[in-house]
C-alpha cells in the first residue's frame, strides 16, 4: 500500500516550490542508480518549459509549453483538512481492511 496516491492533497516540504499545495496527478516508479524511487507529479508544482515540435497527426502545435515535471515523493507530505502536514501510517481495522492514517491526529485518511 502506497502512502501517497493519485488525488491526494499534498504540500511541498523542500526545494524551490517549498510551501506550495496541490493535488497529485500521477505517481511514478522511476529507476535510479541504486534501486527504484517513487516520484509524484503535483498540479502547479515543479513547472518547467518544454520545447515541443509540431505534430499534425495529434493536431499539436509546436512551441514552448509549460508542464509539470515529477519530483521525489520524499519532498511532499500529505495535508489534512486543516492544511497541516503530517506523517502517514498504515493500520488494519477490525474488519481486516488496511487504511492510511495521520500519525499526528490518528485520523483515518481514506474511509
Amino acid at each position: 500500500m502506497r502512502k501517497i496516491r493519485k488525488g491526494d492533497k499534498v504540500k511541498v516540504i523542500s526545494g524551490k516550490d517549498k510551501g506550495r499545495i496541490g493535488t497529485v496527478l500521477k505517481v511514478l516508479l522511476k529507476a535510479r542508480r541504486s534501486g527504484t524511487g517513487i516520484w509524484v507529479v503535483v498540479e502547479g508544482v515543479n513547472i518547467k518549459k518544454e520545447h515541443v515540435k509540431p505534430n499534425p497527426q495529434k493536431e499539436q502545435p509546436g512551441g514552448i509549453i509549460p508542464r509539470e515535471f515529477p519530483l521525489p515523493a520524499c519532498k511532499v507530505s500529505l495535508v489534512d483538512h486543516m492544511n497541516k502536514t503530517s506523517r502517514i501510517g498504515i493500520k488494519s481495522l477490525a474488519n481486516g481492511e488496511r487504511v492510511r492514517f495521520f500519525r499526528s491526529s490518528n485520523e483515518v485518511v481514506d474511509v
